[in-house]
């Protein structure tokens, strides 16, 4: 049996569901995952053929950067999705998801951006950029037959 792990934005104008099993949380501290948030991004992953969009009335993309392009609801501005082009993933908020208590963060991206109020606990695997390239970060789980 397949897993499904619905979600949304706060006003419900974007709704999806997830399925299958679900990358582990990675935290990202660059410079735009903070002015999306305020803070840092807490996001889990999906191959994007296993995202299916119940609602997406609300749903924009910003390209924030040349081939990247971050999904939000228009409405109440909550941040969504994360998505490289030419890449079969797309980053979830997992703070959208309506149930996120199966996830755990096994990992902290672009560190040297952080904020100085920001404290990332000792021995917390991190890496100061990308996690791409490197052994000691989750890969896209395994679609169920």
């Amino acid at each position: 049996m397949t897993d499904i792990h619905p979600g949304g934005c706060l006003c419900g104008a974007v709704r999806y569901e997830l399925r299958g099993p679900l990358r582990d949380v990675l935290a990202c501290y660059c410079g735009q995952c903070q002015k999306t948030t305020g803070n840092f991004v807490a996001a889990t992953a999906v191959s994007r053929d296993r995202l299916q969009m119940l609602n997406e009335v609300g749903l924009s993309w910003y390209a924030s950067s040349p081939g990247i392009r971050r999904g939000f609801c228009q409405n109440c501005g909550g941040n969504l999705f994360w998505e490289m082009e030419g890449e079969g993933n797309i980053s979830v908020m997992a703070g959208t998801l309506d149930d996120s208590s199966h996830l755990k963060t096994v990992g902290h991206i672009f560190v040297e951006y952080k904020a100085a109020f920001h404290h990332i606990p000792s021995g917390a695997p991190s890496h100061p950029k990308s996690s791409r390239g490197t052994d000691d970060y989750p890969v896209m789980p395994e679609a169920e037959a």
